[in-house]
């Protein structure tokens, strides 16, 4: 009997504009009020996952940065991984050798060195502030994440991910939209949160479903002992996946929780 739902929000939950699929808020209590427990697993920032959080109004953890925090309905965090100062250096100066966009959070902020495209469309979307600023000037002690960006060449992202996978071995690297390459703690990722949630929680693999869109949500996927592969999903996560569901567009999240969970 499925306990928690852990589910990624972009492409999985919320459709590419960033709305409800028809019947999902409904769907949403309902679990609640059957004791289901559903639980957002996103790389998102936490200012921009506590803003899906209310609007869905939800009331259990919900996990950010790709895995490195988890705060409380209350907003207490519960857990947090960072980066260290000298990894933050190093991505830093690989940043600007290859002339690479990249943004640093710390302290819950964004921050860029240069105003372009790039972080203007970002922040849109994300419907978070930044700041520019020079990372040297910043000086940061910690980050819950980096991401590197180009929204033109996805093909140039894979070959990032690839790089820093043998520059950073003791990182999480992971390509987690075709645009996007993070770089977070080794246990920062959707993975360890959720083990760490199923801990907190008590509750057996079989009790926990997992499910999403994208290559960073396959360690969200390995999670679970019901892993759900959203229609939309890319094909490496479709691989590992038990079940594969609808599109996002096409209500697949609603479609996997009836086939699931015993409401």
């Amino acid at each position: 009997m499925i306990k928690l739902i852990a589910t990624d929000i972009d492409g999985t939950l919320l459709k590419k504009d960033y709305t409800c699929p028809d019947g999902l808020m409904e769907c949403l209590k309902n679990l609640e009020n059957n004791d289901v427990k559903v639980v957002l697993v996103t790389g998102r920032m936490h200012q921009a996952a506590v803003k899906i959080y209310n609007l869905l109004q939800l009331n259990n953890p919900y996990v950010s940065y790709q895995g490195g925090q988890i705060n409380t309905p209350e907003g207490e965090i519960i857990y947090q991984k960072t980066l260290d100062k000298d990894c933050i250096e190093k991505a830093i100066k690989w940043a600007r050798e290859n002339k690479i966009h990249l943004q640093l959070y710390t302290n819950d902020k964004l921050y860029a060195e240069e105003d372009n495209d790039f972080i203007k469309r970002y922040a849109k979307e994300q419907n978070v502030a930044y700041e520019i600023v020079n990372f040297d000037d910043l000086n940061p002690q910690y980050a819950s994440k980096l991401l590197a960006i180009d929204f033109n060449n996805p093909e140039r992202v894979t070959g990032w991910v690839n790089e820093l996978k043998e520059k950073f071995p003791g990182c999480f690297i992971v390509k987690s939209t075709p645009y996007f390459c993070e770089i977070s703690h080794v246990e920062a990722n959707k993975c360890d949160a959720v083990k760490f949630l199923q801990q907190y929680y008590g509750l057996k693999d079989e009790e926990v479903l997992t499910i999403g869109d994208q290559n960073n949500d396959i360690a969200l996927l390995q999670a679970g002992g019901v892993r759900v592969a959203m229609g939309n999903a890319t094909p490496e996560l479709k691989e590992i996946a038990t079940y594969v569901t609808d599109t996002v567009d096409n209500g697949g999240w609603i479609k996997a929780v009836e086939k699931f969970v015993n409401l």
